[in-house]
């Protein structure tokens, strides 16, 4: 992907048109999908986290219930109670542990609709200050256009991995595999936002590279928040 950025920049240095004065362009339409998916994963994994952490208070008031009894009985008691409650205290633990393994699988997945929403807001930063940039030929700005879609479709596809993970908890999903996946979306997301922030740098590269005057490239450093 990052020879895809570098090739990106190449090619806006190629074409050649008139300065365009500046105005706005579009919104992508790929934004919209992209905010509403994010959306719906952090609204479905916010409901679940809670329930699974109800679910947790239960399960240690119901453990603290069975170990009060233990304390209360006599030692030959104990044996004998122990026995007969052997698998429903047995069945607490393994049902706490995987509650809890749960809430962390959870937590990771939030970790990356996070960061996806961290690249949605780059992204958006970003591109409203390139549309108004005049340093910027409409044609690059185009191009761009279609550079940030296709970061934005690649992202779309590494929360349709999440989905995947969401649906997996009902399934017979190995937790090696669902931590596979986990990683790989993780790893995708990443990516796509070290390729926005590569190109977006060197976008604004570009524009200081074409100021002018040095009042002109101090104009560029202040409308990017450059120091």
């Amino acid at each position: 992907m990052k020879a895809r950025i570098f090739t990106c920049l190449i090619c806006l240095l190629l074409i050649s048109t008139s300065v365009r004065p500046a105005e706005k362009t579009a919104v992508l339409p790929i934004l919209e999908i992209v905010k509403a998916v994010t959306k719906k994963v952090i609204k479905a994994i916010d409901l679940r986290i809670q329930k699974l952490q109800n679910k947790t208070i239960w399960l240690q008031n119901a453990q603290k219930k069975v170990e009060n009894v233990l304390s209360k009985l006599k030692l030959d008691e104990i044996s004998d109670w122990t026995k007969k409650q052997k698998e429903l205290y047995k069945g607490y633990y393994e049902e706490l542990a995987k509650v809890k393994s749960l809430i962390t699988y959870y937590q990771r997945i939030k970790e990356i609709t996070k960061k996806q929403t961290s690249l949605v807001q780059e992204y958006e930063r970003a591109w409203n200050l390139f549309k108004q940039d005049s340093n910027f030929k409409e044609i690059e700005i185009e191009y761009m256009e279609r550079v940030y879609s296709g970061i934005l479709e690649e992202s779309v596809k590494s929360i349709d991995q999440i989905f995947l993970i969401l649906d997996s908890f009902s399934t017979q999903m190995s937790d090696l595999k669902r931590l596979e996946i986990i990683n790989k979306a993780a790893d995708e997301i990443d990516s796509n936002f070290d390729d926005l922030n590569l190109f977006n740098q060197q976008n604004i590269m570009l524009s200081l590279q074409r100021a002018k005057t040095q009042a002109d490239v101090n104009q560029v450093k202040q409308f990017y928040g450059i120091p």
